[in-house]
């Protein structure tokens, strides 16, 4: 057994579960109202599936929004799989939970992000934020204020 509450892992997996349980709501009935999500994932996660030139185009990180349209949305334990349309070519695109750093729902104002500690274990850490700086500026009212775990921790 730890010494330790491990708080940062508990809120990880919590933060990921949240993810999925709006996913999967949303592949069942649909966004609802003026839902929709701006979600950034690492491009280098090796469980990542999306076509070459994007990954050629986004090597680092990329940002997807669902919103207007998108298909074939399947959500798993794992991740997620949906298909969106980039320039009137639907392509299909695989991303694990563990690949996404922030997921926004600008209508709302709500969002997480998930910042890499500099600890041994290396596991990204979450972190509920109320903007996503890196949204489109038109997305963006640029009033919201980032709040980090951080300040509470011991």
């Amino acid at each position: 057994m730890s010494t330790t509450i491990d708080y940062g892992n508990l809120m990880h997996r919590a933060m990921r579960g949240l993810i999925q349980n709006v996913l999967t709501d949303v592949a069942k009935d649909g966004l609802p109202g003026q839902h929709h999500f701006f979600i950034t994932f690492d491009t280098m996660h090796p469980d990542v599936e999306i076509a070459d030139w994007l990954s050629d185009r986004y090597p680092e990180e990329m940002t997807i929004v669902m919103q207007h349209w998108f298909e074939n949305l399947d959500v798993t334990d794992e991740g997620f799989s949906v298909t969106l349309n980039f320039g009137d070519a639907p392509e299909a695109l695989y991303v694990p939970y563990e690949a996404i750093r922030t997921f926004v729902d600008p209508s709302v104002e709500f969002g997480l992000r998930f910042e890499t500690q500099d600890e041994e274990d290396d596991e990204p850490t979450p972190t509920p934020v109320e903007d996503d700086d890196d949204a489109p500026a038109e997305e963006s009212n640029g009033n919201a204020e980032v709040v980090s775990l951080d300040k509470f921790r011991k």
